[in-house]
């Protein structure tokens, strides 16, 4: 701290008061905090010294050693002191008398340490010696915050001649003077920016060093828009808007600067809550479930149940007006009043199980399992309100530039009428910015990531009217050169805030919920492709094409963004891979897909269009979003999911898919454990299970997974209608899929007696499927494709029958000293393997249908096929996916060799989403 070069020389203070209070000791510097840290533990450590040392001469050698480096330090202090004191004038005696109180205080202190360190068990001496430290302590820092403030001048001398410049700017008459001052205000400024970024390293208060950091960047960005704005304002000086735009921006770099004078004086000048503070819904949540867990026997039915019910009805307003905003999907809204009403029931169900349990001191397990059912039911709010908030910043952020571009288009036209109405439209984009900004921020409980979201949004809010004002200019005089660069200025300025803005709400934005909500909107999107493409209407397939191209293009840049914060790995490499499949290979053919057919519609030649290669462009684009999704959440444990942002979640199966699976019993579910306590159903004890037994069924999970990623890369692509052989294989997939989730104690199925009717139905599918590709191989001629298709439909039936076996297994529970041992391994993982063979085999049993019923001339009477094979954009949760990057990478191939392939090997490489692209 105390070195003259670093202090530099200041030879004239000129205006500025030194303000100087002897008797206050507060350390606002981190630098004044570490220089005394040293001396600090030399004396404590002196101080602490206990008796006499076990040397035979009976004097304490450490202490001896120690008094003699207080010396030497406080030394140190007294010659850089009087070289601050001599190097700047105007402050010398009041660094002399700083320096005077140091050597005054620091010979007491020698004289009292070393008589202490003679007789270190004298209480006399050690008291002396504390006394004469503190005051050392006291003195020293008194010196250390007045070179402090030496700093502090030098600053605030700087800052004054900026304050100057700013004036000359303002009074400025024609370009040259402009430009003269703006070259000086540009020098001083970036010493202004230098010596604050060094005061903003040093502050200690949180506070002060965001306020100073801010108001540095204020400082740096405005200054470009300052010099265009003037050069208009002094060009064009009969404008009243230039005035206005010359004048926003002028205080804004004079807020900034009176912002750095505050903070360098140790004045914050913003409240601290103004941006400061978790989300108001999200800590209201948090509070809430705060205040559902409490002693049954402190319960008041009056007090308790008013104040839950109050605190969880202000949460439904607040979900209620996030419900009705404009951007809320109706299927989203749907849900959030679902969870709402079944929020409200869960308290009142918990509230009748406290008045129950009032006089029990214990927690009975109907009380444990309200508890928990309330648990989950906000969390499920918790979730679709998250969800709702994502649907906003997808939409919301999706064209941020398009706005803006139109309303300068407009400009350059000098057309009034025209700027007006894409101004209007131009500021609803930006409140819309604004609005969603906030909703994020009500539903993050990151107070830091708030604070900047907030903060941000407030900079978005104040800069919108003056683009305007740009725009406006430009529209008056578009052909003067000053306007068009003071309008490229603010072009520029906004979409640095837009982007700043767009990066702060996804910080505080799951990566998880991102790409769940993102998944589903270009869902959307594909579809909404696809029937323009089927209705003719040129239009709208490439505005919702364009819509497909931004949020693929979003996704990207939020997972490359996310995959920065990773150390280089496999995980992050896999990850990335997939960005660069669906940005490289699968978006380019979806874009020349769209130019073709947009072309073809226009044209009015829509039989230019092959349906099925559009579709297939389109589907791959899904499954490239959902291929990265997929790779992201690769390193998630079960604990880390939500179950709603899972890559395979029970909760993203639709109404109809389940009832299409007629799997379940339903709502109605008996008690299997009467004589167990906190255990009703197999789904329940399944999760009871020990760590290493979930551990080995979450192996064979994975075993199924990669089963199932082919039958989504083979069956799922196909359109079931016309096609009752694609129609079984999906639905006995799906009861599949809902029994290896009631092996892991999760999905629609909680009892045994659900799952052997699961067990049912896949065999009553099994026997269908069997009879329909019976009478495919029957029309296909003998070859070695009939013989493998019935092979394939015999293994159908023998792990059909596997399946209604292993289903029937119960798991057993006992209660062992009060510990609940579920043991039920050996059944989980049968029934796993015997759906993952299955499973293969209706793969396989497709794949040969489809080239019996493709490939070769039919035979007998029958010329019509028994069913359709073409190809269909992707349902609500398709099981589709495209081939792993390094699998593509892989494959090689020789232009100039030719041969007949096998109809089987041909399938494959139709199949592969990179080869088509």
């Amino acid at each position: 701290m105390l070195k003259s070069e670093k202090m530099g020389t200041l030879t004239d203070f000129g205006q500025i008061a030194l303000k100087w209070d002897p008797k206050n000791l507060e350390i606002r510097t981190m630098s004044v905090e570490k220089t005394l840290e040293p001396l600090v533990l030399q004396v404590t450590t002196l101080v602490n010294t206990k008796g006499p040392s076990k040397k035979k001469k009976g004097k304490s050698k450490r202490a001896s050693a120690l008094v003699a480096a207080v010396e030497k330090a406080t030394e140190n202090f007294i010659q850089k002191g009087e070289q601050i004191a001599y190097e700047n004038p105007d402050i010398t005696q009041e660094m002399l008398t700083a320096v005077d109180e140091v050597k005054k205080t620091g010979d007491a202190m020698s004289i009292a340490a070393r008589e202490f360190s003679e007789d270190p068990c004298s209480s006399l001496k050690r008291g002396n010696m504390v006394r004469a430290a503190r005051n050392l302590l006291s003195a020293v820092t008194r010196l250390l915050i007045l070179a402090d403030m030496v700093d502090v001048h030098l600053l605030l001398k700087s800052l004054h001649i900026v304050e100057d410049d700013l004036n000359k700017l303002k009074n400025a008459s024609s370009q040259d003077e402009l430009m003269d001052n703006m070259r000086q205000f540009g020098r001083n400024a970036g010493e202004l920016i230098k010596q604050a970024a060094k005061r903003q390293q040093e502050l200690k208060d949180p506070q002060l060093r965001d306020d100073l950091a801010a108001a540095r960047a204020m400082l740096k960005k405005h200054s470009t828009m300052l010099l265009t704005a003037s050069k208009v304002y002094v060009r064009h000086p009969e404008l009243d808007l230039a005035k206005v735009n010359r004048d926003f921006i002028l205080k804004q770099v004079c807020d900034a600067v009176n912002t750095i004078s505050d903070v360098a004086q140790g004045k914050s000048t913003q409240p601290t809550d103004v941006y400061s503070g978790a989300g108001e819904l999200a800590a209201a949540l948090d509070d809430f479930d705060e205040g559902i867990v409490m002693d049954p026997m402190t319960y008041s039915e009056k007090r308790s149940r008013q104040l839950l019910e109050e605190r969880l009805e202000s949460i439904i307003s607040a979900a209620a007006l996030m419900a009705d905003a404009d951007c809320t999907r109706d299927e989203r809204r749907e849900r959030i009043v679902a969870e709402c009403n079944a929020v409200r029931q869960a308290l009142q169900d918990l509230l009748s199980e406290y008045m129950s349990n009032m006089t029990q001191k214990d927690n009975s397990p109907g009380l444990v399992r309200a508890i928990d059912q309330m648990c989950r039911k906000t969390r499920d709010l918790r979730r679709q309100l998250r969800k709702a908030v994502v649907d906003h910043v997808s939409d919301s952020f999706l064209e941020t530039t398009t706005p803006l571009l139109d309303l300068i288009e407009a400009a350059k036209t000098g057309n009034e009428k025209k700027v007006r109405e894409k101004a209007d439209i131009f500021t609803k984009h930006a409140e819309k910015l604004v609005e969603v900004a906030n909703l994020v921020c009500s539903m993050s409980s990151n107070e830091d990531g708030v604070k900047m979201v907030r903060y941000a949004a407030a900079q978005i809010e104040s800069l919108c009217p003056q683009v305007i004002n740009a725009a406006s200019i430009l529209t008056v005089r578009p052909n003067s050169k000053v306007a068009q660069e003071n309008m490229t200025t603010y072009r520029q300025a906004w979409e640095v805030q837009v982007r700043i803005l767009t990066e702060a709400v996804d910080d505080i934005t799951t990566i998880d919920d991102f790409l769940a909500v993102s998944e589903n909107h270009i869902l959307e999107d594909v579809n909404k492709c696809v029937m323009a493409l089927q209705v003719g209407d040129a239009r709208d397939l490439r505005t919702t094409a364009g819509a497909i191209q931004g949020r693929s293009s979003r996704v990207c840049n939020v997972v490359e963004a996310e995959m920065d914060n990773y150390e280089p790995c496999i995980y992050t490499k896999r990850v990335l891979e997939a960005v660069k499949v669906l940005r490289e290979q699968v978006m380019i053919k979806f874009d020349q897909r769209v130019e073709a057919a947009v072309e073809a519609l226009s044209n009015n030649s829509n039989k230019d269009v092959d349906e099925n290669d559009f579709i297939d462009a389109s589907r791959l684009v899904y499954d490239g979003v959902r291929e990265i999704r997929r790779a992201v959440l690769m390193n998630r444990s079960s604990e880390d999911l939500d179950t709603d942002t899972e890559f395979e979640p029970v909760e993203d199966l639709t109404l109809e898919t389940r009832s299409r699976s007629s799997a379940h019993t339903g709502d109605q579910t008996v008690d299997e454990y009467p004589d167990i306590s906190g255990i009703c159903t197999a789904r329940e004890a399944m999760r009871k299970m020990t760590e290493e037994d979930k551990q080995k069924i979450a192996q064979q999970v994975e075993l199924f997974r990669r089963e199932k990623l082919t039958f989504d890369s083979e069956v799922a692509k196909w359109d079931d209608t016309g096609n009752d052989i694609i129609f079984l294989a999906k639905h006995m997939c799906m009861i599949m899929m809902e029994m290896t989730d009631f092996t892991r104690g999760r999905g629609p199925l909680k009892t045994t007696m659900d799952v052997i009717n699961a067990a049912k139905k896949i065999s009553e599918a099994g026997t269908k499927l069997d009879k329909l590709t019976r009478e495919i191989a029957e029309q296909c001629p003998e070859s070695s494709t009939k013989k493998d298709l019935l092979a394939y439909l015999q293994r159908i039936a023998l792990y059909c029958h596997q399946i209604q076996i292993t289903s029937k297994v119960k798991a057993d529970v006992q209660n062992i000293s009060g510990e609940l041992i579920v043991s039920g391994l050996d059944s989980a993982t049968s029934l796993i393997q015997a759906a993952k063979n299955l499973m293969n085999a209706v793969v396989l049993t497709v794949k040969y249908s489809y080239v019996a019923s493709t490939k070769y001339t039919r035979q007998g009477t029958v010329s019509s096929p028994i069913v359709v094979w073409k190809m269909k954009a992707p349902e609500k949760k398709p099981l589709v996916r495209p081939e792993k990057p390094e699998e593509v990478r892989a494959k090689v191939r020789k232009g100039s060799q030719k041969k007949v392939q096998n109809p089987i090997h041909a399938l494959s490489e139709f199949q592969s989403p990179a080869d088509a692209v």
